[in-house]
């Protein structure tokens, strides 16, 4: 794939700014494991306040973020309810089971939300006979559910259900901030009904690395002793948190930039034969069905990336591309039009 190439796979793909380079050339840095990188402190009490938690914890990674909630949450053997397109049960190794020793109670998205109705209907009743449901695993923005995002009000109606049954609530938040922008809920008001939540800095932000969880004084405590153990501890964290101070400051506000761009690609490869668009695009991401096109999904990417632009295959007729900060809206008609070239070929 050329260097000029037009970079759809993921909103990781994202290269820090200009900004960012400035700021972890000039951070202060010190001993983080002991809590004396003066940077990260800030970055986590910058990220705590604007949550609305008391506390937070810097983590390598969102998968290392869900393993210090997930463990933080539940003992081996308990279970955690989830849906069987969340990101931890498809994308991280099975860490779930294998990691933290938590059982999963897999149900249904539909429409890429949970219902609380089957929330509800998946609650044991208390017998030597089952595991203990300890975690509801909601996410938000829905990674394979098309970067669609839980509205607030069912967001509370999910933790009420898990309040009332005694469960502790984490938010794989990788996108959050996406929810937030598209929706002008603020994060602080998603994060007011979990324990746990946890966000990428590594995505939409623009960060090199990263991912933070928040929470109470005691549960971030016991986050971090799981990330200790998880071989997490960091020195000199504040290389990267500085640039993650950037994306908080600076970052947030143009992901509407993102949204407006899918939206613009989700209608011109909806013009294009053989080609569905099946998702909700209320945020990034665009999922497109491309079965009418006689082509695998797979066979199509390729085709693709030999043309310059690079998509991921999320199943064997379908595509998801997302926009990020290097992508404009030249960039989504240039990528249609090579798309269009591809499927005309043959």
């Amino acid at each position: 794939m050329s260097q000029d190439a037009i970079n759809l796979y993921s909103d990781t793909q994202t290269l820090p700014t200009e900004a960012m380079y400035d700021a972890m050339r000039a951070a202060p840095l010190g001993d983080d494991q002991q809590g004396l990188d003066p940077t990260v402190n800030r970055l986590e009490a910058l990220v705590a306040e604007r949550c609305g938690k008391p506390a937070a914890v810097l983590v390598a990674s969102g998968m290392m973020g869900n393993l210090c909630g997930m463990i933080s949450h539940a003992k081996p053997g308990d279970e955690a309810l989830i849906d069987t397109e969340a990101h931890f049960w498809w994308y991280e190794a099975g860490s779930m089971f294998s990691v933290a020793g938590v059982s999963p109670r897999p149900l249904p998205l539909r429409d890429g939300l949970l219902d609380p109705a089957d929330v509800r209907a998946a609650l044991r009743p208390g017998n030597v006979h089952f595991p203990r449901t300890r975690v509801l695993w909601l996410e938000n923005t829905h990674n394979r559910g098309g970067g669609r995002v839980t509205p607030i009000g069912l967001h509370r109606e999910l933790c009420a259900i898990a309040r009332e049954h005694e469960m502790n609530v984490h938010l794989d938040g990788a996108r959050i901030f996406n929810a937030s922008v598209a929706t002008g809920t603020a994060v602080r008001d998603y994060a007011a009904d979990v324990d746990t939540l946890t966000f990428c800095f590594s995505k939409g932000l623009s960060c090199p690395v990263g991912s933070i969880v928040v929470g109470s004084e005691e549960v971030i405590g016991r986050c971090r002793r799981v990330r200790k153990r998880l071989g997490g501890a960091m020195r000199q964290a504040g290389i990267f948190a500085a640039c993650a101070i950037v994306a908080m400051e600076q970052m947030v506000d143009r992901l509407a930039d993102d949204h407006a761009n899918a939206r613009r690609l989700a209608d011109a490869v909806a013009e294009l034969p053989g080609v569905k668009v099946v998702n909700h695009v209320e945020t990034n991401m665009v999922f497109a069905d491309v079965a009418g096109t006689g082509v695998a999904a797979a066979e199509l990417a390729e085709r693709l990336l030999a043309a310059g632009v690079r998509v991921s295959v999320t199943g064997p007729t379908t595509l998801r591309m997302v926009c990020h900060r290097h992508i404009a809206a030249d960039d989504i008609d240039e990528a249609v039009g090579r798309l269009k070239d591809v499927l005309e070929g043959g």
